[in-house]
């Protein structure tokens, strides 16, 4: 790692240089909105040149994405310990959908794709091979008997990815009048958790 630069605060490994990266890039896009991002934008605030930027992000949605990353494992933590009531395959499934549909666009990381008007990019990331592997992981951190319910990895896998898309779909096209917390659990239960349920 090149040391020039930084403003005289070198960073002491690659790592904090690239953490920093992300953190002026979310101070950015905050303040000037995605469209009016660029990568000279973030490496003038660091002090630093554009190829240095460049040597660990090629574009300014490479950093959001990046950004909604490292946000992702605390995310899941507490999402863990707010949902630690969850028994039943049903409400892991709703009580998830509705978690992220009332936090996931105010969260400081995950969330600044939503706030910044990058839905798609916010979609792509989410449906991607590693979204639903990441959407996995946050059901089975659930204290739900995955197991003995017959859902093996690919029967995750796919329950994941049926979580996602219903959460990016509810997300994206709320109803007119917006339907309550009450009135979305009655609508999953009823038409998605059936169809969701492994069958013997």
């Amino acid at each position: 790692m090149r040391t020039r630069g930084w403003q005289g605060n070198l960073p002491t490994d690659s790592e904090e240089a690239r953490t920093r990266i992300l953190n002026a890039a979310i101070r950015s896009v905050e303040q000037h909105g995605v469209n009016k991002t660029t990568l000279a934008d973030v490496a003038t605030e660091l002090g630093v040149t554009r190829q240095t930027v460049y040597r660990y992000f090629k574009s300014v949605n490479d950093m959001l994405a990046a950004v909604a990353q490292a946000g992702a494992a605390d995310f899941l933590d507490r999402m863990r310990d707010d949902l630690a009531h969850v028994r039943t395959v049903d409400d892991a499934i709703i009580e998830t959908i509705l978690y992220c549909l009332n936090r996931l666009p105010s969260e400081p990381s995950m969330g600044l794709l939503l706030r910044a008007g990058q839905t798609e990019l916010f979609t792509r990331e989410a449906t991607s091979e590693s979204g639903i592997t990441l959407g996995a992981q946050m059901l089975g951190r659930l204290p739900v008997a995955w197991a003995e319910n017959g859902y093996d990895d690919e029967a995750m896998a796919g329950l994941a990815e049926l979580v996602m898309r219903v959460f990016l779909s509810l997300l994206q096209y709320p109803t007119s009048p917006p339907r309550s917390d009450a009135e979305l659990r009655e609508f999953i239960s009823r038409w998605v958790c059936p169809p969701a349920r492994v069958r013997g």
